[in-house]
């Protein structure tokens, strides 16, 4: 289930029904315990990283959970905190320079809608942050603007990078079955995400229920074929997501060729461009031709023998008579 349907009302619903579910957990958990002193558990993913896993202490409200810690995806968030930094304290600079400037925004008023703009652009970040203004109360102005990293929120923020819950109604003994399902879901929620994106799927559209039904069943049979397709190049070691095989196929043209005869009549001949060697790659495999769309148009024949009956027309006229 996606973490964003995955409140708790749903999930009683759905433990309710009978039925099990795993998601990530829409809430950062703070006071926990592992499970018998869990050691982490390591699992490589589909794209070669290594994670670790730890089992907690169920805290009793009919879910299980899992800490799951990826040093790549805690590069990623490492970079992004920079950069929202960056931007924020930019904005801070240029809120500052402006105290000191003729016609800059210095009443107190004015300062402090300036941080809070400037704090709904960065939502994930100002909190980390203590400012303070230095007001001129007789005069109404602002005079300087003071801020600093707050050093318990900072050190929480490093810590959870590359951390998040996974939540569960199932209790698996093996930690790495949890991520064998959970990586599941992520395929198909990936699979499903492309084919939206490249067949503009998507449910905003329809009005009706009949329409709806018809998208979810459209959505069903795309993913049944790329599966069949990542199925059997899986097989082959072909590991490649589905907009990189997409962005493979791309690489091949249906050329289409117009042009005349020395009859001046039209001749037109259909043809593939040839494919790169990825792409031949991935057809060998599935057993496709390289060039699947090999069509030599009729047109070709008809402008040939026009051009023929043309050429014995001006012979029987240029014939003497008997």
């Amino acid at each position: 289930m996606d973490a964003g349907i995955a409140t708790a009302d749903n999930l009683k619903v759905i433990r309710d029904k009978g039925y099990h579910y795993i998601c990530v957990s829409r809430e950062r958990l703070k006071d926990y315990e592992y499970h018998n002193g869990n050691n982490p558990v390591e699992v490589k993913t589909q794209s070669g990283k290594i994670i670790t896993l730890k089992k907690l202490k169920s805290p009793g409200n009919g879910s299980h959970y899992y800490e799951i810690n990826s040093p790549a995806k805690a590069l990623k968030e490492q970079s992004m905190k920079s950069s929202f930094e960056k931007g924020f304290e930019e904005g801070l600079e240029i809120a500052k320079a402006a105290l000191s400037k003729p016609r800059g925004i210095k009443k107190i008023q004015k300062v402090h809608e300036r941080i809070g703009r400037l704090q709904e652009r960065y939502p994930s970040t100002h909190g980390r942050y203590q400012i303070s203004v230095v007001e001129d109360k007789d005069r109404g102005v602002a005079t300087d603007l003071l801020w600093e990293k707050i050093a318990t929120r900072e050190e929480e923020k490093k810590l959870s990078l590359g951390r998040y819950f996974l939540q569960t109604s199932m209790d698996l003994d093996e930690t790495p079955n949890v991520w064998l399902t959970y990586n599941l879901i992520r395929e198909v929620e990936s699979t499903f995400k492309t084919l939206k994106t490249d067949l503009d799927l998507r449910p905003i559209y329809h009005k009706n229920d009949e329409s709806t039904k018809a998208h979810l069943n459209l959505g069903i049979l795309a993913y049944w074929l790329v599966n069949t397709i990542r199925c059997k190049l899986k097989q082959e070691n072909i590991t490649w997501g589905w907009s990189e095989i997409l962005r493979i196929a791309s690489s091949q043209h249906f050329v289409t060729t117009k042009g005349q005869n020395t009859a001046g009549f039209p001749v037109e001949t259909r043809k593939c461009s040839n494919p790169i060697d990825d792409l031949k790659l991935i057809q060998v495999k599935l057993g496709i031709s390289p060039k699947p769309y090999r069509i030599e148009s009729k047109n070709k024949d008809v402008a040939q023998n026009a051009e023929l009956k043309k050429s014995q027309a001006l012979q029987q006229s240029t014939s003497p008579p008997l």
